[in-house]
């Protein structure tokens, strides 16, 4: 196995960065100091970061469906609660693959995979996230092809995207939004620019992948077969 591939399956750092990791000469192999390229024996060879012996756990990949009020992260200077504390039971650390802002509920992968996370977040690989929105106001025919068509932002226009629009009544309009970037705020950015504020947003699928019967704060691992399908999706090949 290539050394950077190695590193990255260990959830240390993606395939890119641990490159990065070997040119700066912080990364060994039997004490002796690695080279990008390096082929190592995974259960044979000793590799340090650092001087820290790294150690491949086995591969979790885990979907939560993320309530609101908690923060996409580790952990939080403020105390405040994190996905991490919904994963009850759960011995191996992973990290998040992107983020949900703090208000918003829905699907969200994590794992200590670093290379197919790096990936999924990776504007290259444009991997499809559905979110349902409930904005105020009755958005038009218009409205949707607009948002549809791109709109712009303070960091450039948005790409052509998915809408439906599921239904409304006096006062607000249920959407179906179907993305490939990762923007930050970037469907309320959207729905502001149109004037139609968000008063709700869940992640309803990531990659393909739905919540289905998680209840807000319940996590399960991923099958085999989603395993199998995100690798596909992003061409890695499976171990």
């Amino acid at each position: 196995m290539r050394l950077q591939q190695f590193i990255a399956s260990c959830g240390i750092a993606s395939r890119r960065a641990a490159e990065l990791l070997i040119a700066e000469q912080r990364v060994t192999v039997n004490g002796r100091i690695a080279k990008v390229g390096d082929q190592i024996v995974p259960d044979t060879d000793q590799v340090a970061l650092d001087g820290a012996i790294i150690r491949r756990d086995t591969h979790a990949y885990i979907l939560l469906n993320k309530p609101k009020g908690v923060v996409t992260s580790a952990r939080d200077t403020h105390g405040r609660d994190t996905v991490m504390d919904c994963l009850a039971g759960l011995a191996t650390r992973v990290v998040p693959v992107g983020r949900l802002d703090l208000d918003t509920e829905g699907a969200l992968l994590l794992t200590n995979d670093g290379d197919l996370a790096f990936r999924l977040t990776h504007p290259r690989y444009e991997v499809k996230k559905v979110y349902l929105v409930h904005v105020r106001g009755v958005v038009s025919a218009a409205t949707v092809r607009q948002l549809q068509n791109g709109v712009p932002l303070e960091d450039g226009m948005t790409a052509v995207c998915g809408v439906r629009v599921l239904g409304h009544d006096q006062r607000s309009t249920r959407l179906e939004l179907t993305l490939h970037e990762g923007r930050k705020r970037e469907i309320k950015r959207m729905c502001d620019y149109v004037g139609h504020p968000v008063l709700a947003l869940r992640r309803a699928s990531f990659a393909g992948i739905k919540t289905g019967r998680l209840k807000p704060g319940e996590w399960r691992h991923l099958t085999q077969q989603e395993v199998k399908g995100l690798q596909k999706l992003v061409g890695i090949s499976p171990e």
